[in-house]
């Protein structure tokens, strides 16, 4: 009885103390054994492993590729159009050693917090280097991967693995928002005016043209009508000096009764002539009366 009662004790002790040596590590983790908080042992890979019980202590870290997103963050790029940001960033622990110094107790929490510090700098160090417009374009590839070439650089003390960072959404302040649109309606306006202006121009110079094709046919046309009528005058000159030629004495009868007809108008057209004005001189002729009769 005496021997049972000291054995079973001492089994429960030895029994405790195989089991609390030994842990299992996941193929979704590593591993560290720690002595009065020094590293003593990296374990890697999944399997059983050891550790003196009491003394030693395991510590676990996810080895799968992490997400870690970022509060929006403002920047200014060279053209001084701030913007707010949205990024998100994927690591992984590839040196649990270097990362268990690094960060110490904290363990992901705290590397995630200093990571964010990383990205925050290198993403604000970058956009600002470059336009909005360059941001807001396909160029936009290309500074995600600067953030994380450098971002790789900035994590590697503290045994992370950056493997990408992507920008999810860039925006203007709200506090922006409306002085934008006020910008972006002022330049639609003076695009507008613009376009107005080149409108009117345009009609202008179409009316001038218009009122200067009038004024050259009108002036082409007055010419040749007297062109056509100085030559239908000198037609007619010809003519009348033909006929007076031809016959003197009938031309001078001819051109007295044209006078008389344009002078004594039917009506009450009056004429106050005294009896020998030469007016009537053919009609007083014998000449006269004989063309007369």
């Amino acid at each position: 009885m005496r021997k049972s009662a000291f054995l079973l004790p001492a089994v429960a002790v030895v029994v405790i103390g195989a089991l609390s040596s030994v842990f299992v590590v996941d193929e979704r983790e590593k591993a560290l054994v720690l002595q009065f908080g020094q590293i003593v042992r990296v374990k890697e890979d999944p399997g059983l492993g050891f550790k003196i019980p009491l003394i030693q202590e395991v510590v676990r870290y996810d080895d799968r590729i992490l997400s870690r997103d970022l509060e929006p963050l403002e920047v200014t790029p060279a053209d001084d159009r701030r913007l707010v940001v949205d990024a998100f960033a994927r690591y992984r622990i590839v040196d649990v050693e270097q990362f268990r110094r690094a960060v110490g107790a904290g363990g992901e929490e705290a590397a995630a917090l200093r990571l964010d510090s990383i990205l925050r700098a290198e993403t604000r160090e970058v956009l600002g280097s470059v336009t909005s417009n360059d941001i807001l374009s396909v160029d936009r590839a290309a500074l995600m991967l600067r953030i994380r070439n450098q971002a790789i650089e900035e994590a590697r003390p503290l045994g992370l693995q950056v493997l990408d960072v992507r920008l999810k959404r860039t925006d203007l302040p709200t506090e922006n928002l409306n002085a934008t649109y006020e910008r972006m309606k002022a330049e639609r306006d003076r695009e507008a005016a613009d376009e107005r202006a080149r409108g009117n121009e345009a009609a202008q110079r179409i009316r001038a043209g218009a009122d200067r094709t009038v004024i050259e046919l009108v002036s082409e046309a007055e010419r040749e009508s007297q062109i056509i009528q100085g030559e239908a005058d000198a037609r007619r000159n010809e003519i009348f000096a033909e006929a007076f030629g031809a016959d003197p004495e009938f031309f001078e009868f001819y051109r007295s009764m044209t006078a008389y007809q344009r002078s004594l108008t039917p009506g009450n057209s009056t004429l106050v002539l005294s009896p020998d004005n030469e007016f009537f001189n053919y009609l007083k002729s014998d000449q006269g009366r004989a063309a007369g009769e």
